[in-house]
């Protein structure tokens, strides 16, 4: 199985090579035909990868504990999905995963693009074989995932126990699909400014590719934040540890980014911001999967010691000279067709979405690097807490959901004083109507931060719902419509607004999520012995008795805690804590009880031979919401980019109400 694999990632980096070559040549004047090959080498590179992950996985079922990769992340009692699984908790396996994605991303990209782009592609295909030669070279040469071992142990040390979650088998890919499929707009923004082609016809040609690699890069960090919710035995979900940030940091660009095009498509603006944010957006993913292997930053995601950082940190470096010294010699051929005529108008709106996206980026950044910088310099690494970061991104958010629902109501060009007058008297009603109870809060608990959340998610909700009520009637009096009837086309008819609002819907929820369990969570430690009560939030935990079990592969032991609301029995919560024998690691397993409006969060933090349990009880307001609304968000995408259905020629009702929407 070595050889095979070995064999197999040497043949891919044969062929990512060649592809690299016979794309380039392929501008050459009568070497077109040199295109169709350099094609085929990238369906090449996708098959001889998908063997060598093939081969590994089959390694992993079959336990071949001849190789390394085998023996250290897999054992004989691990189940066939954790099994799996354990390819990337591995770090020569994770970057053998990246490699077969980004063939597979390549071969979707060849595919098509079969009958347009063909002056783009040439670059395209270079481009993204590029970065295919550096992963499969690192594989071939460095870091390989078929290592043997000898002499061969009979059983491996098995997957670490906190990878041994259902999130795991799921949010590691997610994670990696989104990186690599922000390959393909850089790919294609190298591609236009190489060849000068650079009107929005290359952004219309990655927009999808965006918007899915932006959804599966937010979903990764939803699933992310639920396993260590539930794994981590915290009492929270995030905590800005340097590889979650690395995997924000891509996501936020790319939003910043996914707002900026349409300023480009409507009105000839922002050509230039627009490069700078997908090379950025880039650069971060890449920076992403530097961090986990540099060994610079010390994280629970992290690989731990490394020799990859160099590597990945030249390759940043040749991405960002390359692509801003071609931005630079391009610079005359992107000027704006048009300039911004108001402070107050859509592409303005816009623009300050940007802005706010992109500095909090670099504030996460900023936070995440600093240890370093201060030990590079001070020889002293100075750790940025949390506080910064919550300080920094509080009103940032709130910033953000306000320009959330000023954006879609605001016209393009220019806004009338009467204009803004009718589309934001509504939602200032209901704002001010909000501000009474959020008053009440910040008195009470002086959250003033959670307090002007609930009244800009308020705001926000009813500008979107202003929105869905203009379309709905207009599709209704002009359509002849029922009005469910004139719901239903919003989406067929505009999936890419209107997709965007409900994805809008789910972040507003998301922040009202973040904002209530950031500010009104409760928090006790108690240590009870049988029958005793403790009590947190009006809520009161009883302990009803513990329990030991052991076998040959962990010792765990749980209690059992009866959970009151005054004198109504609520549930039975089962905290309990495992040791892992191979391992001799602990692993937490949490038991929470769940409702629309708050989580009962409860670790065990020990159990004594004579029954004392000592526990930590969370009560986290809202929680639900933030996982409800993250899956809102992954469903307006999901409208955005689904293909629209093709049409002959605009009807008189499609172009009524599509005029009536943009109001």
């Amino acid at each position: 199985m070595s050889l095979i694999g070995r064999a197999a990632l040497l043949l891919a980096f044969a062929a990512a090579l060649y592809a690299v070559g016979a794309a380039l040549w392929s501008r050459r004047p009568g070497q077109r035909r040199f295109l169709i090959s350099a094609e085929r080498a990238v369906f090449g590179m996708t098959g001889v990868t998908t063997v060598a992950v093939l081969t590994m996985w089959t390694a992993l079922l079959t336990d071949r504990f001849d190789l390394a990769n085998v023996a250290g992340y897999s054992s004989r009692s691990l189940g066939w999905g954790y099994k799996m699984t354990a390819m990337w908790g591995s770090q020569a396996g994770s970057l053998l995963l990246w490699a077969w994605l980004l063939s597979l991303v390549s071969s979707l990209v060849v595919i098509t693009n079969r009958r347009r782009n063909r002056e783009l592609m040439p670059i395209v295909v270079a481009v993204l074989m590029g970065v295919g030669v550096f992963f499969t070279s690192i594989l071939s040469f460095i870091t390989s995932p078929f290592e043997t071992l000898s002499p061969v142990p009979l059983d491996g040390r098995g997957l670490n126990p906190l990878l041994q979650n259902v999130y795991m088998e799921s949010h590691p890919p997610l994670l990696y699909i989104g990186y690599v499929g922000l390959t393909v707009p850089f790919a294609f923004a190298v591609a236009a400014l190489v060849t000068r082609r650079l009107d929005a016809s290359w952004i219309t040609s990655v927009r999808r590719w965006t918007i899915l690699s932006w959804l599966f890069l937010g979903v990764g960090i939803v699933l992310g934040s639920r396993w260590a919710y539930e794994e981590l035995g915290w009492g929270g979900y995030w905590a800005w540890d340097p590889v979650e940030n690395a995997a924000l940091m891509p996501w936020l660009v790319a939003t910043a980014f996914l707002h900026s095009v349409m300023v480009q498509e409507r009105r000839g603006m922002l050509k230039i911001w627009n490069m700078v944010l997908v090379t950025l957006t880039f650069t971060l993913a890449l920076f992403g999967t530097f961090l986990t292997r540099s060994g610079i930053l010390s994280s629970v995601h992290a690989f731990g010691e490394s020799t990859l950082g160099p590597y990945f940190l030249g390759l940043i470096i040749v991405v960002l000279v390359g692509a801003f010294a071609l931005l630079i010699t391009r610079l005359p051929l992107l000027r704006s067709q048009n300039s911004l005529e108001s402070y107050v108008s859509r592409e303005a709106i816009f623009l300050y979405n940007n802005l706010l996206l992109v500095g909090l980026a670099f504030a996460v950044f900023w936070g995440t690097i600093f240890p370093v910088l201060s030990e590079a310099v001070r020889g002293d690494k100075i750790t940025v807490g949390q506080g910064f970061f919550d300080q920094v991104a509080a009103p940032i958010g709130l910033a953000l959901l306000f320009f959330t629902g000023v954006g879609p109501l605001v016209p393009w060009r220019k806004a009338s004083r009467r204009e803004l007058q009718r589309r934001f008297g509504a939602p200032l009603l209901v704002a001010v109507i909000a501000l009474v109870p959020a008053l009440m809060i910040a008195s009470e608990g002086a959250h003033w931060w959670a307090a002007a959340a609930l009244v800009l998610a308020a705001f926000t909700l009813t500008c979107i719902a202003g929105e869905f009520w203009r379309g709905i009637r207009a599709r209704h009096q002009i359509g002849e419509v029922s009005w469910p009837g004139a719901f239903g086309q919003l989406f067929v008819r505009n999936r890419r607004r209107y997709g965007g609002y409900i994805a809008h819907i789910g972040l507003v929820l998301v922040i009202v999520g973040i904002a209530c369990q950031g500010a009104f969570s409760s928090q006790a430690d108690m240590a009870l012995r049988k029958g005793q009560h403790g009590q947190v939030a009006g809520y009161t935990v009883v302990n009803e008795g513990g329990t030991r079990t052991r076998d040959d592969h962990k010792m765990s032991v749980g209690v059992a805690l009866g959970l009151y609301d005054g004198t109504s029995r609520i549930t039975t919560l089962t905290p309990g804590v495992d040791v892992f024998v191979p391992q001799m690691q602990r692993s937490s397993e949490v038991a929470i009880d769940t409702t629309p409006f708050r989580d009962v969060y409860v670790v065990l933090v020990g159990l004594t031979p004579d029954g004392l349990a000592r526990i930590s009880v969370f009560v986290n307001p809202m929680m639900l919401w933030i996982w409800v609304g993250g899956l809102i968000v992954a469903f307006g995408a999901l409208i955005a980019v689904w293909p629209a259905r093709r049409s002959r020629a605009p009807s008189t009702i499609e172009s009524g109400a599509n005029g009536a929407a943009r109001g």
